[in-house]
């Protein structure tokens, strides 16, 4: 059964990662110019401000392809929809109709006013958000976790608990095919291309089928444990896989092999996001950080400190800056209550 990339206990393992270093990969002598840029603007821009966003944790945030709104989905059965002003995030509706938890959501590829929920409920929907209304709810046969919308905005594909993905036409809503996988399939993801599918699997591989064939074409052995999450950089060169032995590797697309791990967290990596030059990746999981690395070389850019668990990271589609959300408790009025909260990392220290 796929589990959503939810809490597992720290890693155990050793291991200094998966495949070995690609030949051409030495380390460089200190920082590159690329990395201590960064680090100058996030030493001026290193301010995170939380907006109140649901009545319980918030399981996945995601910008629309033009940046100008932030959407989060919730354990409260909701989602909710900011406008990026400046440097606040400025609530501006919120979306109800599933009845159960919102897992996962996502954008259009190229629609920024249309994005999609998978929940609980067996359900997805389509929202609009310039009617702000459900333009489709479309029956699925199980308990929705991960969803993702092709590159060429025609299909979107859900993943259920029960290791079933449905592949929907966005345009009429109907199922095209279904797929009902032997193994725990974590996350999923079309390459930038759009003609291959990729999944992560509970024995931490990745498998690659054709698409739209979905005959398989590879099965990579990734990691010594389960194969929590993946994502595709926006320049099409790599992609990150996040695991339960705490690592992160990095892929090159072309030769499908590992070219780099990169190993600062302690517990298992449950999301990924490349920023929008794909020079930087940000990765979290238990750990109490969030850990930003230069792609081409693994070194530390920064770290974001938080207070808990963070489930969900997604950079700008455009600007150094990083939404995400945490298991946090208002710990203000009641320790036990969740916070709901979506946070914004990159805003000017005097902001």
């Amino acid at each position: 059964m796929a589990v959503a990339a939810a809490a597992m206990g720290p890693s155990a393992l050793g291991q200094s990662g998966p495949g070995s270093m690609a030949p051409w990969y030495s380390v460089t002598s200190g920082p590159t110019r690329y990395v201590l840029g960064m680090q100058e603007l996030f030493r001026g821009h290193s301010k995170t401000r939380e907006f109140p966003a649901h009545s319980a944790k918030v399981h996945s945030v995601a910008w629309s392809c033009d940046g100008r709104r932030l959407a989060s989905g919730s354990f409260d059965k909701t989602a909710s929809v900011f406008l990026l002003e400046k440097d606040r995030l400025v609530k501006e509706n919120n979306y109800r109709g599933h009845g159960d938890s919102v897992d996962q959501l996502c954008w259009h590829p190229s629609n920024p006013d249309l994005f999609v929920t998978a929940s609980g409920d067996k359900t997805i929907r389509i929202w609009d958000v310039r009617t702000t209304k459900c333009i489709a709810t479309v029956n699925t046969k199980g308990e929705n976790i991960n969803i993702c919308w092709s590159p060429d905005g025609q299909t979107i594909a859900v993943g259920n608990k029960d290791d079933v993905v449905t592949f929907i036409d966005a345009k009429t809503h109907r199922s095209k095919a279904e797929e009902q996988f032997k193994f725990e399939v974590n996350e999923i993801s079309w390459n930038n291309d759009n003609n291959m599918f990729f999944l992560t699997n509970g024995n931490g591989c990745i498998n690659i089928l054709s698409y739209p064939e979905l005959k398989p074409v590879q099965s990579i052995n990734a990691h010594p444990s389960n194969c929590i999450c993946i994502k595709f950089d926006p320049m099409g060169k790599y992609f990150a896989t996040g695991s339960a032995d705490a690592l992160v590797s990095l892929w090159d697309v072309d030769e499908l092999v590992c070219v780099r791990c990169f190993s600062r967290l302690d517990w298992p990596v449950r999301t990924l996001s490349f920023s929008h030059d794909g020079k930087m990746l940000a990765s979290a999981s238990e750990d109490h950080f969030i850990d930003i690395a230069e792609v081409e070389t693994g070194d530390k850019l920064w770290e974001v400190q938080c207070e808990s668990p963070t489930f969900t990271v997604a950079w700008h589609p455009k600007r150094p800056l990083l939404a995400f959300a945490c298991d946090d408790k208002d710990g203000k009025y009641d320790s036990s209550r969740e916070a709901g909260t979506v946070k914004l990392f990159g805003l000017p220290n005097d902001s």
